[in-house]
């Protein structure tokens, strides 16, 4: 189990948890289409993902915000466009598809684990949010988090250390390496460890290690061995 390669982690507060990719499965609903679609299907998913994360940290850069819903179908637009794909009622369909993201397999039971040892949970996550509060009720998980932050309470995408910032604040807590964050998108599992989180890197798909700076303090590959790190 990668879980045992890192030390368990000291005096962690809260753990806050990035949402989509993490938690929630962000290529649900292309995969639903996917007979529709047939072989457009991964690469309209695999580009979809890229520019709504590309268009967000433009975005940031340039100091032009816009909400994440607003991305992503900007995004979903640019993708569609690029594979000749103009189906009525399709974009519609896939948007509504991001409000009713799927939970991975192991989510509820290695978060119930969690709050069973009354540990404080958290999101902390680019959408918007309603865009957040429809995907955690459509997964049964809203007795679960103390909070669900959404970058809008600053107005810029992660990783911007405001948006790290902001979770300490609104969690109280003053000491950054008291935060466990996890993430399983490795810009921004680096990037909260660069601004002082103890951050984890959950690797939902396999592939070599990020070269940036902001050094990790452990690497799952299942939710549920996060509680031998905390």
């Amino acid at each position: 189990m990668a879980a045992e390669l890192f030390k368990k982690l000291e005096g962690i507060q809260a753990l806050v948890f990035d949402a989509y990719g993490t938690l929630f499965d962000v290529a649900a609903p292309v995969a639903k289409l996917g007979p529709e679609l047939a072989e457009k299907a991964p690469e309209l998913a695999r580009m979809w993902r890229a520019k709504q994360l590309e268009y967000s940290w433009i975005r940031s850069l340039v100091g032009v915000h816009a909400d994440f819903w607003h991305v992503t179908r900007e995004a979903l637009d640019f993708a569609l466009e690029s594979l000749g794909v103009d189906e009525a009622g399709l974009a519609d369909e896939l948007m509504t598809g991001m409000l009713k993201l799927d939970a991975f397999s192991d989510v509820a039971p290695a978060l119930a684990a969690l709050r069973s040892r009354g540990k404080r949970l958290a999101i902390l996550s680019n959408g918007s949010p309603s865009m957040l509060e429809s995907i955690v009720r459509h997964a049964g998980l809203e007795k679960t988090f103390e909070q669900v932050l959404s970058v809008e309470e600053v107005g810029i995408y992660k990783p911007s250390r405001r948006v790290y910032r902001m979770a300490m604040q609104k969690l109280q807590i003053a000491d950054a390496p008291s935060i466990c964050f996890v993430s399983a998108n490795g810009w921004d599992a680096h990037s909260a460890a660069q601004f002082g989180f103890q951050a984890v890197r959950l690797k939902r798909v396999a592939g070599p290690d990020e070269k940036l700076p902001g050094h990790l303090a452990g690497t799952i590959d299942d939710l549920g061995q996060l509680s031998a790190l905390v």
